[in-house]
C-alpha cells in the first residue's frame, strides 16, 4: 500500500441555486464517475447546510458528501479537478466546494 495518500471531499448541492431540485440520478451518477476512477467512494447522505455570500446575496445550500481516499499522484489531481469542473456546470454552480488533504491510514 502506498505510503502517501490524499483524501478528496466534494460537496454536491441538493438544489440549484433557482431552488430546482437536482435530480438524485445526477448525484448517483457523480459518486459512480469516482467510483469508476478509483474503485471506491463514500457517499454521505446525510445533509450538510452551508451558508455563504455572493455579490450581497446569502445563499442557503443543502449538500451531501463523496469522499475518497487515494494515493498521492498528480494525476489523481488533476483528475479531480476536471470532475470539479464538470459538475460545477452542469449542477449551474458559482462554486462547488472541493477540499483535499493528506491522511495517513493504519
Amino acid at each position: 500500500m502506498s505510503s502517501n495518500w490524499r483524501r478528496f471531499e466534494v460537496l454536491l448541492p441538493l438544489q440549484f441555486n433557482d431552488g430546482r431540485e437536482v435530480p438524485p440520478d445526477w448525484l448517483a451518477e457523480a459518486v459512480l464517475e469516482v467510483v469508476g476512477r478509483f474503485g471506491a467512494a463514500s457517499y454521505e447522505t446525510q445533509r450538510v447546510e452551508g451558508h455563504w455570500r455572493n455579490g450581497g446575496v446569502l445563499y442557503r445550500d443543502n449538500l451531501v458528501r463523496i469522499v475518497v481516499d487515494v494515493p498521492d499522484a498528480a494525476d489523481a489531481r488533476s483528475w479531480m479537478k476536471q470532475f470539479k469542473a464538470r459538475w460545477k456546470a452542469k449542477l449551474e454552480q458559482l462554486e462547488l466546494w472541493v477540499v483535499s488533504y493528506p491522511i495517513d491510514i493504519e
